[in-house]
């Protein structure tokens, strides 16, 4: 179980990666850097989602 939430906060990892991505391709291309920015809110949106998740069944278990 613990090697899931280590995959939970790889989701951060990569919307950080995506972040500066977005900046650092923010001159030249303009389509690229929202593509990585769309990226980064999907991988922080699925680090909340996977966490609220983790916790709702996490709570029934012990039930």
């Amino acid at each position: 179980m613990k090697i899931l939430q280590f995959f939970q906060y790889i989701y951060l990892f990569f919307a950080v990666l995506f972040i500066y991505d977005g900046f650092v391709s923010w001159g030249e291309d303009g389509n690229k850097s929202m593509i990585s920015f769309v990226f980064a809110a999907l991988a922080i949106f699925m680090f909340f989602f996977r966490k609220k998740f983790k916790n709702k069944f996490g709570n029934r278990k012990g039930s």
